[in-house]
């Protein structure tokens, strides 16, 4: 398959990258620094700003984009940079009639009890808020969507060894849907090696459309 990957060189994005070029697609790696891209015959690094004009141009012909399109955990304009980008990567998926594009969200739009998302208790983290928020805001108005071929990941509250899980793959993992994943009677979590798993995985058979969904480790 020919897929695109939007934040290439992210911690999602480079693993989603490294993931799909191992299966033999034709990977694109859109990003703002190429020279961070793996380098492969099946994987072509693009430069290029989401917020361009021309973006939709660059997202045809393609089985399936990607996007873990992220302006950074510590940018302080992360909330507004994030829903400009994300606003942006939806209108030329649209333009561009992409077959599928599966976006990478958080954890907080998670349901940890009726009516009740994981960003809205008191121990979420105060320093994250913002991105997350922004990313529940982007799923609540794709819902409503039928006009773009989307899908929504949410990977679980502990993604990696930065959140305290692993960064080992295993090759297995466990789906859900819109409620908080746990492991008895903690959240979940999931190494970015076995999340790019579940990606590649979903992008491939297209899957969730017009959907949100989880994975965690199993």
């Amino acid at each position: 398959m020919k897929i695109a990957v939007i934040g290439a060189t992210g911690y999602v994005g480079q693993a989603v990258v490294k993931e799909l070029a191992a299966r033999q697609h034709q990977v694109t790696a859109f990003a703002r620094n190429v020279e961070k891209v793996q380098s492969a015959d099946n994987i072509q690094a693009v430069a290029f700003d989401v917020n361009s004009a021309d973006f939709a141009a660059q997202l045809q012909g393609f089985d399936a984009v990607v996007s873990a399109f992220n302006p950074g955990w510590t940018n302080p304009n992360i909330a507004a940079e994030f829903t400009q980008g994300a606003n942006a990567i939806v209108a030329a998926a649209k333009q561009a009639d992409v077959p599928y594009l599966l976006i990478v969200g958080g954890a907080g739009s998670l349901y940890v009890a009726p009516n009740v998302q994981l960003i809205d208790t008191p121990d979420f983290p105060k320093e994250i808020f913002d991105g997350a928020n922004a990313a529940r805001l982007l799923l609540g108005e794709l819902q409503d969507h039928r006009d773009v071929n989307w899908a929504f990941i949410s990977p679980p509250a502990m993604l990696g060894a930065d959140a305290g899980f692993s960064e080992e793959r295993t090759g297995e993992y466990r789906l859900g849907g819109n409620e908080l994943l746990m492991n008895g009677e903690m959240p979940a979590g999931i190494s970015v090696a076995d999340l790019a798993i579940a990606i590649a995985d979903d992008a491939e058979q297209k899957a969730h459309l017009h959907q949100r969904f989880t994975v965690a480790a199993k």
